[in-house]
């Protein structure tokens, strides 16, 4: 669990990102003069923390359907009622999406997903930064994501039973539970969702805050061979102008993604546009989970603020809560059946 309080000034209206995608020529006039710092070897530095603490969902609420935008009156109302349900320490806390979500429905309460247990307290999350998007998610132009195929429908259900039965061992459980992986790219914002980029001429490496770290080669050399498959994946990157674009392909089949392939490629592009904001967009292309490819641009804030190390095994007695419940769970199911326990 990490512990991260932030100044006020998390919260206040964040536009300057935005602006460079979507409003228009002001902003690409503002952008003409500004220039980000250069390392050794005369290409942008992206070093540094980066926070992803957007309040943004990744696709636009169907009540939000055809407005990209909302006006700045809108976000100062929706971040007021965002206010009024999580300012106390006693109130549920909210990851993701729902954050925005619950201001969005104007709840009186908030109650996590997780009905039987709740979540811990809000108070140990970070401020959100808000900001006029309705979504993530900017290409399609509906801001939603595009339709998931019959064969990911039929994975996505075959995990979901796997879930729903008692585990056998912790093979059966989500990466994430066995404190594994959490996926690359991760897309959540709020907990934990920070990463730190280091640059040399020939190499980059993203250290994930939940995810540890790619070591990503600049140096044009090829993928590996389709037979290695990796957690990550296996990443390439190389300079556009400004912009760093790094692809990434061979995930292992038992990568999760949102429900994709091991055919998943990912386009990741990391552009400084001003001192404290890292344009972060990502495009995911996998024809066997969605109809088309779709692509979420991001904002990342700079941050004062270190990586912390998500050491989730130390002392990891979720999953023998988790195994020692299941093994309840089958006893009880025995002795209901009159048949006894194994």
């Amino acid at each position: 669990m990490t512990i991260r309080l932030f100044a006020p000034v998390c919260a206040v209206l964040v536009v300057c990102a935005i602006a460079l995608v979507a409003a228009g020529p002001a902003a690409a006039q503002e952008q003409s003069t500004w220039s980000p710092s250069r390392t050794a070897d005369g290409q942008p530095d992206l070093q540094g923390v980066w926070a992803n603490n957007n309040v943004t969902p990744l696709e636009r609420p169907e009540i939000l359907n055809g407005r990209a935008t909302l006006t700045d009156e809108e976000v100062a109302a929706l971040q007021a009622r965002a206010g009024e349900l999580f300012s106390t320490e006693s109130g549920d806390a909210a990851f993701g999406d729902s954050v925005f979500a619950a201001a969005l429905a104007e709840a009186e309460t908030f109650t996590s997903r997780d009905a039987g247990t709740g979540n811990y307290n809000h108070f140990w999350l970070v401020e959100r930064d808000w900001d006029n998007r309705t979504s993530l998610i900017v290409d399609p132009p509906n801001g939603r994501l595009p339709a998931r195929t019959e064969a990911a429908s039929a994975r996505m259900a075959a995990r979901a039973e796997a879930r729903r039965r008692h585990a056998r061992g912790p093979e059966d459980r989500s990466l994430g539970e066995r404190c594994i992986s959490w996926g690359a790219p991760r897309l959540g914002a709020g907990y934990n969702s920070y990463m730190q980029i280091f640059q040399t001429p020939d190499h980059v490496v993203v250290y994930m805050e939940m995810g540890g770290s790619r070591v990503i080669p600049l140096t044009g050399s090829p993928h590996v061979d389709d037979s290695v498959r990796q957690l990550h994946g296996d990443s390439r990157g190389r300079w556009e102008g400004g912009t760093l674009v790094v692809e990434t392909t061979n995930y292992s089949p038992t990568t999760y993604f949102m429900g994709a392939s091991d055919g998943l490629q990912v386009a990741e592009r990391f552009t400084r546009v001003s001192d404290d904001v890292l344009q972060y967009e990502v495009t995911v292309t996998d024809p066997t989970t969605w109809a088309a490819p779709w692509t979420a641009l991001i904002p990342l804030r700079s941050s004062p603020d270190p990586v912390f190390e998500y050491a989730c095994h130390e002392g990891n007695i979720g999953m023998e809560g988790i195994m020692a419940g299941a093994r309840a769970l089958e006893k009880a199911e025995a002795d209901a059946a009159g048949g006894g326990s194994n």
